[in-house]
Protein backbone atom coordinates (compact mmCIF):
# COMPACT_ATOMS: atom_id res chain seq x y z
CA UNK A 1 0.00 0.00 0.00
CA UNK A 2 1.26 4.13 -0.15
CA UNK A 3 1.85 3.29 3.76
CA UNK A 4 4.78 1.30 2.69
CA UNK A 5 8.21 2.49 3.88
CA UNK A 6 10.09 3.70 1.14
CA UNK A 7 13.95 3.04 1.24
CA UNK A 8 15.82 4.23 -1.47
CA UNK A 9 15.31 6.28 -4.64
CA UNK A 10 14.42 5.08 -7.92
CA UNK A 11 17.76 4.92 -10.42
CA UNK A 12 16.58 4.91 -13.75
CA UNK A 13 13.54 3.34 -13.51
CA UNK A 14 11.77 2.48 -16.50
CA UNK A 15 8.29 2.66 -16.49
CA UNK A 16 5.90 0.23 -19.02
CA UNK A 17 2.66 -0.42 -19.12
CA UNK A 18 1.28 -3.38 -17.56
CA UNK A 19 1.82 -6.34 -19.92
CA UNK A 20 4.22 -4.87 -22.15
CA UNK A 21 7.23 -7.15 -23.47
CA UNK A 22 9.30 -5.76 -25.66
CA UNK A 23 12.47 -3.29 -25.06
CA UNK A 24 11.35 0.06 -24.27
CA UNK A 25 9.77 3.09 -27.06
CA UNK A 26 10.11 6.46 -26.76
CA UNK A 27 6.96 7.40 -24.08
CA UNK A 28 7.91 4.70 -22.04
CA UNK A 29 9.26 7.12 -19.49
CA UNK A 30 12.53 7.16 -17.28
CA UNK A 31 12.41 8.29 -14.04
CA UNK A 32 15.56 9.12 -11.99
CA UNK A 33 16.38 10.37 -8.52
CA UNK A 34 19.75 8.62 -7.76
CA UNK A 35 21.35 12.34 -6.56
CA UNK A 36 22.08 14.55 -3.89
CA UNK A 37 18.50 15.49 -2.84
CA UNK A 38 16.40 13.38 -4.85
CA UNK A 39 13.31 11.50 -3.19
CA UNK A 40 11.45 9.73 -5.48
CA UNK A 41 10.71 6.33 -3.94
CA UNK A 42 8.46 4.55 -6.35
CA UNK A 43 6.63 4.92 -9.46
CA UNK A 44 3.32 2.94 -10.81
CA UNK A 45 1.75 3.55 -14.05
CA UNK A 46 -1.73 4.13 -14.65
CA UNK A 47 -2.05 5.20 -18.25
CA UNK A 48 -0.26 6.65 -20.91
CA UNK A 49 -0.79 10.08 -19.17
CA UNK A 50 -0.77 9.17 -15.52
CA UNK A 51 1.79 7.99 -13.30
CA UNK A 52 1.29 7.75 -9.36
CA UNK A 53 4.70 9.41 -8.14
CA UNK A 54 5.33 8.05 -4.35
CA UNK A 55 8.01 10.79 -2.61
CA UNK A 56 10.29 9.34 0.21
CA UNK A 57 10.38 11.53 3.16
CA UNK A 58 12.89 14.14 4.58
CA UNK A 59 15.51 12.69 5.95
CA UNK A 60 15.47 15.16 8.97
CA UNK A 61 11.58 15.35 9.26
CA UNK A 62 9.89 11.88 8.28
CA UNK A 63 6.43 13.34 8.79
CA UNK A 64 6.95 15.98 5.71
CA UNK A 65 6.94 15.37 2.47
CA UNK A 66 6.57 18.85 0.80
CA UNK A 67 9.18 19.03 -2.01
CA UNK A 68 10.11 16.81 -5.18
CA UNK A 69 13.44 16.34 -7.01
CA UNK A 70 14.08 13.84 -9.93
CA UNK A 71 14.28 13.83 -13.62
CA UNK A 72 12.25 12.46 -16.42
CA UNK A 73 13.03 11.25 -19.38
CA UNK A 74 12.42 9.13 -22.59
CA UNK A 75 9.03 11.72 -23.27
CA UNK A 76 7.15 11.59 -26.64
CA UNK A 77 6.28 15.09 -28.42
CA UNK A 78 2.99 15.71 -26.61
CA UNK A 79 3.27 13.66 -23.57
Amino acid sequence: GSDDIIAGNVNKYIVLPAGYCGQPKKGHLIFDACFESGNLGRVDHVTEFEYDLFIRPDTCNPRFRVWFNFTVENVKESQ
